[in-house]
């Protein structure tokens, strides 16, 4: 794991802000603000390009927040090590007999602030529904999950609200749904069209 308090290296720093120009420049303003306590599983939707990844980091820049990631224990080695710590990386060990779930459980346990991005389509492409790790990593950790959104209809993204899960996933996604209702992502008809298999956007 990262040491804590260590501060991060210049070339996370100066990526970062290039990044946040690309945003700026682009159009792109933050909207709503960061819910509170900051320990919460953040979900990153829709995923249909790979510029939603660049406009999001510019996104975290702009309500000054430092969103982590999951990555596999493999890739945390030299000479990427501290830089992944440093955009947010927590390595997951796949030996572990815990699996990734409460592994993360665990991580949320540990720290005053915590926030996990995780992007429930996987991949841009051949997704029917969202995995529901996301939605297990909350409940395991009781802790809300918060819906993120990025809308190329009107270059604004932001957050929207902290939904504690009940163990109903239907029922808790029905709010996911009616939230992204209006959304607009990049390539919308690569979207995933439903959330649970059964509802669509």
């Amino acid at each position: 794991m990262p040491v804590a308090n260590r501060k991060p290296s210049l070339l996370s720093r100066i990526l970062r802000r290039a990044i946040y120009g690309i945003y700026k420049r682009n159009g792109w303003t933050a909207t709503g603000t960061v819910p509170e306590p900051r320990k919460f599983v953040l979900v990153a939707a829709p995923h249909t390009s790979n510029w939603d990844f660049i406009y999001f980091i510019g996104l975290t820049e702009d309500l000054g927040i430092m969103p982590h990631f999951m990555a596999k224990d493999s890739l945390f080695k030299w000479p990427v090590r501290n830089f992944l710590f440093d955009m947010g990386g927590v390595s997951i060990d796949r030996k572990s007999p815990q699996n990734y779930v409460q592994q993360m459980a665990d991580e949320f346990a540990k720290r005053d602030e915590f926030m996990l991005t995780i992007a429930p389509e996987g991949s841009r492409s051949n997704s029917t529904k969202w995995k529901t790790g996301f939605y297990q990593i909350a409940l395991a950790a009781k802790v809300p999950f918060v819906i993120g959104m990025m809308d190329y209809e009107k270059k604004t993204g932001g957050l929207g609200p902290a939904i504690y899960p009940t163990g109903d996933y239907e029922a808790d996604m029905a709010k996911v749904i009616e939230f992204y209702r209006n959304i607009v992502p990049r390539h919308p008809e690569r979207a995933v069209k439903s959330i649970t298999g059964k509802e669509g956007l």
